[in-house]
């Protein structure tokens, strides 16, 4: 594990203290946690504003109708046999 040194607003340390004091954990451990939370909703962030931004590309939309079609035609195929 790496080690890394940052500093913070002392109005922020303060909150970090009393929470960690409150929830029995070690500041560290609690801003390792808070910091995944964070990383994961700004990776959704991310898939979001690409769908967003595929939902208007003609080329996209036409690539997924196409690939929607093949796979209706081969659910009809297995269908039938």
């Amino acid at each position: 594990m790496a080690t890394f040194t940052s500093s913070l607003p002392d109005s922020l340390l303060e909150k970090l203290s009393v929470l960690a004091k409150e929830l029995k954990l070690p500041k560290n451990r609690l801003i390792e946690n808070a910091l995944e939370l964070y990383l994961d909703q700004v990776e959704k962030a991310s898939y979001i504003q690409s769908y967003k931004q595929a939902a208007s590309d003609q080329d996209i939309l036409l690539i997924a109708e196409e690939g929607m079609q093949e796979y209706f035609t081969e659910l009809n195929d297995a269908d039938a046999n």
